[in-house]
């Protein structure tokens, strides 16, 4: 477990935590991440046990959580960071790297509130645009993976909660293209609308639908049906 001392420089610079239980991947994280001038590594943990301690020392604002680890894993790990959540105090946003991109506990790791997974083969520059777009608050889901993640985990409850949700039409527009991984704006564009009506689409989507952020709701959408997992449109954010 490592928490530099705070200093003044790069303050302005995202701030990152790195959770994996190899050192070489940690170290390969932070020589990418710090070569960014609006990125700092500010902590590591080797295991899950040890980031509540390590998030609550560094307060970052992004943590790069490896899903699998041998005592607590990356799904507990981020289940603890999402719950200390509090008002005035948010907590950071999790994105999970796994080696496979059929690993099933990325799902779960999903439900637990992470924001979106990164391939650990991605190159440098993906994962520094990776951080920067979780740490702005979108969402960072890529649709091929997630239908091939459903369509092996099979199909749940979610159908009657979404058909409960009562969408309307353009609500269900504006999840629809939520899961092919567009930004509000980019939503803007297909459905030539305003950029603040979009956003206020997606508030109703989400409380509708009972869900913390539009990450959960496109989960949602892929475990429900609502947006197939064989076949379709698809996209790379």
């Amino acid at each position: 477990m490592t928490v530099p001392a705070e200093t003044d420089t790069r303050a302005a610079a995202v701030r990152v935590v790195l959770v994996d239980d190899e050192p070489l991947v940690r170290a390969g994280l932070r020589v990418i991440l710090d070569a960014e001038p609006d990125l700092e590594v500010v902590g590591e943990a080797g295991d899950g046990s040890e980031v509540p301690q390590v998030v609550a020392q560094a307060r970052p604002d992004v943590v790069l959580m490896d899903v699998r680890m041998p005592r607590v894993d990356g799904i507990a790990a981020t289940r603890a960071v999402v719950g200390a959540d509090r008002p005035g105090v948010p907590a950071p946003r999790v994105l999970v790297l796994t080696t496979f991109e059929n690993d099933d506990h990325v799902l779960d790791a999903l439900h637990a509130g992470a924001q979106g997974f990164l391939l650990k083969r991605a190159r440098p520059e993906e994962v520094a645009d990776a951080v920067r777009l979780v740490a702005r608050g979108d969402s960072l889901l890529f649709p091929d993976a997630m239908r091939r993640l459903v369509a092996a985990r099979g199909s749940d409850d979610a159908g009657d909660a979404l058909r409960d949700a009562r969408l309307t039409e353009r609500e269900g527009e504006v999840l629809r293209l939520m899961a092919t991984g567009l930004s509000n704006a980019e939503i803007a564009g297909e459905l030539y609308l305003g950029v603040e009506t979009v956003r206020t689409h997606v508030g109703n989507v989400l409380a509708k639908l009972g869900v913390r952020d539009r990450t959960q709701a496109v989960v949602r959408a892929y475990e429900s049906g609502f947006v197939p997992v064989h076949g379709g449109p698809t996209a790379t954010r």
